[in-house]
């Protein structure tokens, strides 16, 4: 995939559709609502991600943060939530082909989590099955799973790399502050960016770091 000089911008972890507003005031094209996770920020109750979703105008996506491994979990996730995009978070141990069948029109983000060059060979091989790659800076294989909203970045090399050798968007996660964002797009050129806490103080989304991401992302390269 060729190289995006202006990504475009999700905004994770949105707790509240007064959140989600102001994401969307500065310019975020999808926001991310966190479901059940064993670790990390952002987790509130699907009856919220239901209600945010459902506020949100079109063409801003959706997308439901889900850790759940096997498709009847996520079919009935997605039904009860709404959210137009599905992103899993950690290893999907069912069929992409029956997600596709069951929820029409949904598209389909898998997350990998950079640790190292086998990461690599991961993204390639589910390319093919997916609409988007979200590369992360997790760590599935611990005792207690990191999954996202770690607030550290991973080898941009080998994201640039997964970018290069892959024919569907990617996106970028872990650690992007408005501080690193131009230094992101400029080492990897993925298609998206996903923020979380790089724009947050107290956990609580900030208007001024808000604006200092889209302002520098503003410059052209």
């Amino acid at each position: 995939m060729q190289a995006t000089k202006q990504p475009r911008v999700k905004i994770c972890c949105i707790a509240s559709r007064e959140e989600a507003n102001l994401a969307i005031e500065y310019g975020a094209a999808a926001l991310g609502l966190v479901s059940a996770m064993p670790s990390g920020p952002g987790v509130i109750r699907e009856e919220q991600i239901a209600e945010i979703a459902a506020s949100v105008p079109p063409p801003i996506a959706t997308f439901l943060l889900t850790s759940s491994q096997d498709a009847d979990g996520i079919i009935a996730q997605q039904r009860r939530c709404g959210a137009n995009t599905i992103q899993i978070v950690d290893r999907f141990l069912g069929s992409y082909e029956k997600l596709r069948t069951a929820l029409p029109g949904i598209a389909i983000v898998q997350v990998v989590h950079v640790t190292g060059g086998s990461s690599v060979e991961e993204a390639i091989g589910l390319a093919p099955h997916v609409d988007a790659i979200l590369l992360d800076s997790g760590n599935p294989a611990l005792v207690k799973k990191e999954l996202g909203g770690t607030g550290r970045h991973h080898d941009w090399n080998l994201s640039r790399k997964i970018r290069e050798e892959i024919d569907v968007p990617i996106f970028l996660a872990g650690g992007i502050t408005p501080a690193n964002v131009r230094e992101a797009v400029e080492d990897v050129g993925p298609f998206g960016l996903d923020i979380c806490t790089g724009v947050r103080t107290d956990g609580l989304l900030d208007r001024t770091k808000l604006r200092a991401l889209f302002d520098n992302l503003a410059v052209p390269l």
